[in-house]
């Protein structure tokens, strides 16, 4: 189906370390479609109320989070990441029924949710790959900010509450073994990208795309 090792990629990483940019490099190199997960994310949230689906609104009346320490942003991060997971395995499974390599990037993106996406890509003979980007300087962060969104200021706080979330998805996807890249030196993240994928694809024996499920 497509010149790549996969069918569905799935990338994940905390915010303001390069995934959408880096999604529309590799989306371009494989003539591929982007969905960018914080679409869905607004659509549910805006579907559901926190009466009824308190685990989606866990932000709901915090006008500023600034005034919340960084491990109970985070907290708050990785609840809501969690109760997303059915959403994003309602996106892959839709995107399993189309020929059309298709690259889903977000946030909210988990790696316990993306190893179900692989099981169940598996299942349908189709190529699930997820990789997990890593940027580990809240500075470097803040100048990613800075420059995506000058008119905010210098957005620390936030920076600090991203690159600990880095540090989480990282730990969970290293527990249920799924690659980590290292966001910096990003002139080389695309290809470091594709090499990792390779290997993956490689290491499950998947190497086209209608592979037989548990080759």
């Amino acid at each position: 189906m497509t010149g790549t090792s996969w069918d569905i990629l799935l990338i994940g990483g905390a915010s303001g370390v390069g995934k959408s940019r880096v999604a529309a490099q590799l989306a371009t190199g494989a003539a591929g479609f982007v969905v960018e997960f914080d679409d869905v994310v607004s659509a549910v949230e805006a579907m559901t109320t926190a009466q009824h689906h308190p685990a989606l609104h866990h932000f709901d009346g915090i006008p500023d989070t600034g005034r919340l320490t960084v491990e109970q942003v985070l907290n708050l991060q990785i609840a809501t990441a969690r109760a997303l997971e059915p959403a994003v395995l309602g996106v892959v499974r839709n995107r399993l029924t189309v020929d059309v390599p298709a690259l889903v990037e977000g946030d909210y993106l988990t790696p316990a949710a993306a190893v179900e996406a692989i099981r169940e890509g598996r299942a349908a003979g189709r190529r699930v790959r997820a990789v997990f980007l890593h940027e580990e300087s809240a500075d470097r962060i803040t100048a990613n900010y800075a420059a995506r969104e000058p008119e905010c200021g210098e957005q620390t706080h936030r920076a600090r509450v991203s690159a600990a979330y880095s540090r989480w998805l990282g730990d969970q996807a290293s527990l249920h073994a799924l690659p980590v890249v290292a966001c910096r030196p990003w002139d080389t993240l695309a290809a470091r990208i594709g090499r990792v994928l390779s290997v993956e694809g490689e290491r499950q024996g998947e190497c086209g795309p209608f592979a037989t499920p548990g080759a």
